[in-house]
């Protein structure tokens, strides 16, 4: 796989929650870190997400925001 985000962390699938329209995905990325997303049903059905396989999360975005209390 070749891609041009640099943000690629590899990781492994600890739950899909599959919905109507959207399907939340759960990546454990290292022991107590977890990466969860937000994708289309369709791409999780498409991409055969489950529990267990292993997968990327790719972070492409063009600004991030830090706040305090």
């Amino acid at each position: 796989m070749k891609i041009s985000a640099r943000n690629t962390i590899k990781g492994r699938i600890k739950n899909v929650i599959q919905g109507p329209v959207s399907a939340e995905v759960v990546l454990g990325v290292a022991p107590g870190i977890e990466i969860v997303a937000v994708i289309s049903s369709n791409s999780a059905k498409k991409l055969k997400l489950k529990k267990g396989k292993k997968a990327y999360a790719v972070i492409k975005a063009s600004s991030v925001m830090v706040a305090v209390d």
